[in-house]
């Protein structure tokens, strides 16, 4: 049962394609630790929006706000489908999620699985999650005429960057490695870039046992591909994170081990926990979707949440999982790789 005396309520959107099916999984994992969670299931995501076009209305978001977390598998519709207009469920369920939900953190770890490119790397990316490009802030002039012009603009507050900053000094205060790496693009975004470099600068002097550099945003995708072992913690703005986390994932391994965390660490609302791979409708209902990131997410929560022995040994579990998976002297059959199969093995562990 539950460490605490409470049972965690949890709101779970399994969404489209594979969504669902890694999510149960992840669900057997964490009732396998012995942790007991009292979940609603939501229906969001591509298919509740062809059906009656809705995304994510008033008094459901209102509802989301009294569970203390939020499991999601995955939300999109088949690569290629323009029935549901591009951007409509990133900005109307994820975006509005984060923003109004106030999870400013995105935490995304990554270790390399042996084999992989990234074997024996194992940093952490904390990506701003409310601000940058995806506020919104931009428009367009003469529209569809020869003459158009489109503005996006990027928005960063010094509010914003600094209690993303001041997470990750945490972060790295609790890690072996006691080191810190801000990415963004300082030479070319002199006004972004500045305010991200000379806030870094400030908070680190709270932090005297925490070694710090930079590095341009370019040269970040380089060492990621090159040596990624050099990298503990890094901390960087929303754009720039949604891309580096990407290729951490395909450098790791693939982003089917990718877990991530959106976090309102103030805790005025609950926390967001997600795979970072999407909907997949071509392997949906095969049985072969990986579920490990999923797995990994809702050992997140359970940290989140204060589950911190179960949140160790679900992560211990895939670890130990994973590494049987890349080994080639196991011989594993399709069988036990199925998407069911591996959540049975990593509930078997537990």
């Amino acid at each position: 049962m539950s460490s605490g005396s409470t049972r965690h309520r949890v709101a779970v959107i399994g969404g489209d394609g594979i969504g669902p099916e890694v999510c149960a999984e992840a669900l057997k994992v964490v009732a396998a630790a012995g942790v007991d969670l009292d979940t609603t299931h939501f229906d969001l995501g591509a298919a509740r929006y062809l059906r009656d076009g809705a995304v994510l209305p008033d008094e459901t978001l209102a509802e989301l706000r009294g569970f203390d977390a939020i499991l999601l598998g995955a939300i999109g519709p088949p690569v290629g489908d323009t029935t549901v207009p591009p951007g409509t469920l990133e900005r109307g369920l994820l975006l509005r999620l984060r923003f109004d939900l106030d999870l400013f953190v995105n935490l995304r770890p990554f270790a390399g699985i042996p084999g992989s490119v990234a074997a024996g790397a194992d940093f952490v990316v904390i990506r701003e999650n409310t601000e940058g490009t995806y506020a919104g802030e931009g428009g367009f002039l003469r529209k569809g005429t020869p003459h158009e012009v489109a503005t996006q603009g990027s928005v960063n507050t010094r509010h914003g960057v600094e209690r993303c900053a001041r997470f990750a000094f945490d972060l790295a205060s609790r890690r072996q490695a006691h080191h810190l790496t801000l990415v963004h693009k300082t030479n070319v975004l002199t006004f972004a870039g500045d305010l991200w470099h000379r806030t870094v600068s400030e908070v680190s002097a709270e932090y005297p046992d925490i070694d710090w550099d930079y590095n341009h945003v370019d040269a970040a995708c380089i060492y990621l591909v090159e040596d990624p072992q050099r990298y503990d913690v890094i901390v960087t703005d929303n754009l720039f994170g949604d891309i580096l986390t990407d290729l951490a994932g395909a450098v790791s391994g693939g982003i089917g081990f990718a877990a991530s965390a959106n976090l309102n660490p103030a805790r005025t609302g609950p926390s967001l926990f997600e795979p970072v791979h999407g909907a997949a409708h071509d392997i949906a209902g095969k049985g072969i979707a990986n579920p490990l990131a999923a797995i990994h997410s809702a050992a997140l929560m359970l940290e989140h949440l204060g589950e911190s022995d179960a949140a160790r040994r679900i992560v211990k579990a895939v670890a130990e999982q994973t590494d049987d998976m890349s080994n080639p002297d196991i011989p594993t059959s399709n069988e036990q790789l199925s998407t069911t199969a591996v959540g049975d093995a990593i509930a078997e562990r537990l």
